[in-house]
């Protein structure tokens, strides 16, 4: 029997392609998995807890040092972040003239899929911000700007569009400069960017959406990489077994992560007006 077929007699026919495409697949269509727009912690045990210090004020000393510095400190909010079971499961028969590559590539897409949902309804926990009208337009990300910097976020900002306020936006931006270039490794980041506005990485995603965001007429969720965290307790992996009723084998694609947010003031999820 030929490697492309599998068999009971022939498991790694089956396995190491189908591993191969799976893992590759879940982070090449995943906007978050890689850890480029939110960090990613290892978190063995499968519970990350990540700790949140409030803002403290630095003393002046104008001349002269005479007694102790004061002591300022910050008040810290513990933020635990459980790792979900993610996982999509195929039944392979000894018959058939399958390629465990696509079988691979399905499971990762099922897994990664359910993941960024999942990271889009913690942006709809962002701090909420209403524009005036349907459309979404430059006037409205520069004021979501406003807000985060205004809230003392200083470092990268990174945006992330509906797909139905895409088409807005780029319409008021009025033109075609802005496309996606090869900054970002994993192909949902390269073929999602489409340009940098007001300092705003910007990708575009079908997950940012009312259904996983929890929020009526959500368009753009624009934060810093410390508005949010995932914990990883285990990466996208797959794990093939004997099925003897099923005269085959279980394909079983999983990942063990959470994503959690941090800090709502280093975010801003833009929405139409209630």
């Amino acid at each position: 029997m030929a490697d492309s077929y599998i068999s009971s007699t022939n498991t790694d026919a089956l396995f190491v392609p189908a591993k191969a495409a799976t893992v590759y697949a879940a982070h090449e269509s995943s906007l978050f998995l890689g850890g480029q727009l939110i960090p990613v912690v290892n978190a063995p045990n499968g519970v990350l807890q990540v700790p949140e210090l409030a803002a403290v004020s630095a003393s002046t000393i104008t001349s002269g040092i005479t007694g102790d510095v004061s002591v300022t400190n910050p008040a810290d909010t513990k933020n635990t972040i459980s790792a979900d079971l993610y996982a999509a499961r195929s039944v392979v028969r000894d018959l058939g003239n399958i390629d465990p590559n696509e079988i691979g590539r399905t499971l990762g897409n099922a897994v990664s899929a359910s993941f960024d949902a999942d990271v889009a309804g913690i942006m709809g926990t962002l701090t909420g911000q209403e524009i005036t009208s349907g459309d979404l337009d430059m006037a409205e990300v520069a004021a979501a700007v406003a807000t985060i910097r205004g809230n003392g976020e200083t470092g990268p900002l990174y945006g992330v569009i509906s797909t139905n306020a895409y088409a807005a936006l780029m319409n008021d931006i009025g033109g075609t400069a802005f496309a996606g270039g090869d900054l970002f490794q994993g192909q949902a980041l390269r073929s999602g960017f489409f340009g940098t506005l007001m300092g705003v990485q910007c990708f575009v995603s079908s997950y940012l959406n009312d259904t996983n965001t929890g929020v009526t007429g959500s368009k753009m969720a624009i934060f810093g990489a410390d508005a949010m965290r995932i914990g990883m307790q285990k990466n996208v992996d797959l794990e093939v077994a004997r099925r003897a009723e099923a005269v085959g084998f279980d394909v079983v694609a999983s990942l063990h992560a959470g994503v959690g947010l941090i800090d709502a003031n280093r975010g801003v999820l833009i929405k139409d007006a209630a």
